[in-house]
């Protein structure tokens, strides 16, 4: 059944006009009154929906049982990414919301060929998030990570708070002594924020300032995978 995103908050009775982008697929699927759909608000769980009206730019449905199924990950697990340059970003989102990653934070790092700021930027994050929107849709998770505005590594972990109580940190790092996602998940973390840098990985002063935030060194063996290559096969570990 096809699945759709609302970006309004739904409630089981009641009969709206979906937002344009949700209208837009409908009508490309060439739905037809009295089709049935699915449709999620991000909140948790999901509505079954009937479409009512099609009209030219807009379609009309009602709204349904909402049924309360979740389909997480075992843990929150956090990206925090070094872009990687072209489309492979737009993979790299596409995939770790498959893989339910909770949020992701584009990061600008010394070695990243992608420099984004002002309007750019914002059109980029708002191209990721419709990229992460429509893996939702796809994958069936009912909850769509956030993609968070550019930041500079050195912002970013700047702005960081001490480690809390049940949460681990890990950076994806070539170092001596480096442990292996699954061993780190073994301790039952109960969320996990992943340090993964961009092509030519990140400079020793980024990665010595993340050990010193509280980072812990992981490998992923002696291959050297592209950035995107890394951050998912880290998320596969990770999520559970």
């Amino acid at each position: 059944m096809p699945r759709f995103h609302c970006s309004i908050p739904l409630s089981s009775g009641d009969t709206l006009a979906l937002p344009p982008g949700a209208a837009r697929h409908v009508q490309v699927l060439r739905l037809q009154p009295g089709d049935e759909i699915t449709l999620f608000d991000g909140s948790g769980g999901e509505f079954a929906a009937t479409v009512e009206r099609m009209g030219r730019s807009d379609v009309a449905v009602n709204v349904g049982a909402r049924d309360a199924v979740e389909r997480e990950a075992l843990r929150p697990v956090h990206l925090a990414v070094g872009m990687p340059a072209n489309e492979r970003m737009d993979w790299l989102v596409e995939k770790a919301t498959e893989l339910g990653v909770a949020s992701i934070q584009p990061l600008m790092t010394a070695h990243g060929v992608l420099r984004l700021a002002g309007e750019r930027a914002d059109k980029k994050v708002a191209h990721w998030q419709a990229v992460a929107v429509a893996a939702c849709e796809q994958c069936g998770r009912n909850r769509v990570p956030q993609v968070l505005p550019v930041r500079s590594l050195n912002d970013w972990l700047g702005a960081l708070p001490a480690p809390c109580a049940g949460e681990q940190r890990g950076i994806l790092s070539f170092a001596a002594g480096a442990r292996t996602p699954a061993g780190l998940v073994s301790e039952s973390p109960a969320s996990f924020t992943l340090l993964s840098g961009p092509e030519g990985g990140l400079s020793p002063s980024e990665e010595q300032e993340a050990l010193r935030r509280g980072f812990v060194p992981l490998t992923l063996g002696p291959r050297v995978l592209r950035a995107e290559t890394a951050a998912i096969a880290a998320l596969v570990s990770l999520s559970g």
